[in-house]
């Protein structure tokens, strides 16, 4: 009875929710078409929550749904989530395994939620290994010291990363005593083709971002790419969960109260509808474990969080 009640709930959002998605990405579709967008030769469909768009319209449209709700994002976040997102980006942090002069790079990092993290864990530990290495004295020159890169495609999401670094007073350069502090950097890129050196990145993360990504298997090949032997791919996402009755529960929350906020605090429903099927049409956490092997990473691991709502996903460059 609470299925068939469920279910019936999930249609009746679809009802009411789907047709502006739906309506979003006719109306891009149509702007590329006019604008010449179509070009050469076709390069197949994926998908754009539940609707299948062009390959190469993908980028725009997931562009255009984060242009519009970068202002709101990071209270959307904590609404959606109860705040249980902050518990989960903690924890990835505390995985990482930060050390001094490491360079890390957060993908999809937009507003920094993870990169700061990161950031800050890493000014501790060297802040930590200067004392242990002969006290606090100030030091000329910044050789050793980490750093931590924001890269995002979207430039709204980077511009307001930007803003909080600066409000919660990460831009410093150096500590009060002249001690150069681990470097923070911002860089507009795309995930499939990121513009970093081979080999130049000890840990990548990328969280809540593969599943807006064209193509994931290109991602996942640019990420191995990027790493440093002996480097670390994580990758927090939304996952599938199973178990009942969690599952139905979780599936009437997403369809039925994730787009209402999205559409009565960021005045936008249709992206949220697109969040929403977006984690539905992700790979399950075996597929994308086979995805990352397939890619070159080494010791593939995954755990799952809150019964699978999301799941940490591990891998390794060989060394």
């Amino acid at each position: 009875m609470l299925r068939r009640a469920l279910l019936g709930a999930r249609r009746r959002a679809l009802a009411d929710a789907g047709s502006d998605l739906a309506s979003f990405a006719r109306a891009r579709a149509a702007s590329a078409s006019a604008s010449g967008g179509d070009g050469g030769a076709p390069s197949g469909t994926t998908s754009f929550g539940y609707q299948e768009v062009k390959a190469e319209e993908k980028e725009g449209l997931v562009a255009e749904v984060f242009e519009r709700v970068a202002p709101s994002y990071d209270l959307m976040n904590d609404l959606m989530s109860g705040g249980i997102h902050r518990v989960w980006k903690d924890y990835l942090v505390s995985k990482v395994g930060v050390f001094p002069g490491m360079t890390h790079l957060d993908v999809a990092g937009g507003t920094g939620d993870v990169a700061f993290r990161v950031l800050r864990a890493l000014r501790a530990e060297e802040a930590a290994a200067r004392r242990a290495g002969g006290g606090d004295a100030p030091r000329a020159g910044a050789e050793g010291v980490g750093e931590v890169i924001v890269s995002d495609i979207n430039p709204a999401m980077l511009s307001e990363g930007q803003k909080r670094a600066a409000k919660q007073g990460l831009t410093r350069e150096a500590d009060v005593r002249g001690n150069p502090l681990a470097r923070l950097r911002f860089v507009e890129g795309n995930a499939e083709r990121l513009p970093f050196e081979d080999a130049s990145v000890d840990c990548y993360t990328i969280a809540f971002g593969l599943r807006n990504v064209t193509d994931v298997a290109a991602a996942l090949r640019d990420a191995h790419r990027l790493l440093k032997p002996g480097g670390r791919f994580m990758c927090l996402e939304f996952s599938h969960v199973k178990a009942e009755p969690l599952r139905s529960i979780y599936e009437m929350y997403s369809f039925n109260v994730i787009p209402a906020l999205g559409e009565a605090v960021a005045r936008d429903r249709a992206s949220y509808q697109y969040l929403v099927e977006s984690i539905r049409k992700f790979p399950k956490q075996e597929e994308l474990a086979a995805s990352m092997i397939d890619a070159g990473f080494a010791s593939v691991t995954h755990e799952n969080l809150t019964g699978g709502v999301v799941a940490i996903h591990s891998g390794f460059k060989a060394a």
